[in-house]
């Protein structure tokens, strides 16, 4: 696979061929991940879960995601490097500035930020500067306390319509991608279409241009219990490069997620 840049990825949307994102915190699994043909490697704050054993992303730092950017960034191949920005890191333009630009020069390609029109001068800025962004709605992690909890985003009218609105200001704005989080399928499938620029989903209907999972859970690490968007591939798998082949196998061709990973209105 040749390097995948966001020309790749916006190629890949005006043709409808679909393309697989998972997460990674370190070289070693961005070694595999990028080997196994997944496009897109997402650098998240979800590490904050997953490598330090907190109940949410909050307490990760800039300094945690410059490093395990790093880290991914010596072990990628081929893939384009997604990296979040943490909780209150992006709270002004000027803090926004700063910051991205640390994430650019650990290895980013594009930079993550969750958050709806409030974002639109940050979005301009970093357009007009060269550093492409990638903008989260739906359910936000680091907003959970705001929301009561890890809840399905969207699915009244007015709420539906609002994120719709957000997308539209913030790709207006110069936003390179859009994330969309438990929202349902219906409202995926409008902002996607509303859209020119790639969607990807978690949660949030097989009609987005891509599907993203955090790497553990799709490896079924630790057992037990996952959300509902989760699949389990090593169920089917040998080995863990086989079952990142599986995944990326059927996010092109449309089988996942299925109707049992989604979301209604």
């Amino acid at each position: 696979m040749s390097k995948v840049t966001l020309n790749t990825l916006n190629a890949y949307k005006k043709t409808g061929e679909k393309f697989a994102v998972l997460t990674a915190y370190d070289s070693t699994f961005a070694n595999v991940v990028s080997k196994a043909g997944v496009e897109a490697i997402l650098v998240g704050d979800s590490l904050g879960m997953t490598l330090q054993g907190n109940d949410s992303t909050l307490p990760v730092t800039m300094t945690d995601m410059i490093y395990h950017t790093q880290c991914v960034a010596k072990g990628n191949h081929n893939a384009l490097i997604l990296a979040d920005l943490p909780f209150m890191s992006y709270a002004t333009p000027e803090q926004t500035m700063t910051n991205c630009a640390k994430l650019m020069q650990a290895g980013a390609n594009v930079v993550k930020l969750e958050g709806g029109a409030w974002l639109e001068q940050s979005i301009a800025m970093l357009n007009e500067r060269g550093i492409p962004s990638c903008v989260h709605l739906g359910l936000t992690p680091q907003a959970v306390n705001k929301f009561g909890g890890y809840k399905v985003q969207g699915r009244d009218q007015a709420s539906s319509d609002a994120m719709l609105n957000d997308a539209l200001i913030l790709e207006k704005a110069g936003a390179s991608m859009i994330l969309l989080e438990c929202v349902p399928t219906e409202l995926a499938q409008r902002i996607t279409q509303a859209v020119n620029v790639p969607v990807i989903g978690i949660g949030a209907g097989a009609s987005t241009d891509a599907q993203v999972l955090v790497l553990q859970d799709m490896l079924n690490i630790p057992e037990g219990k996952k959300a509902r968007f989760v699949k389990n591939y090593m169920a089917q798998a040998n080995d863990i490069a086989g079952a990142i082949s599986s995944y990326v196998e059927e996010v092109k061709n449309g089988t996942f997620p299925g109707p049992e990973h989604c979301f209604e209105s």
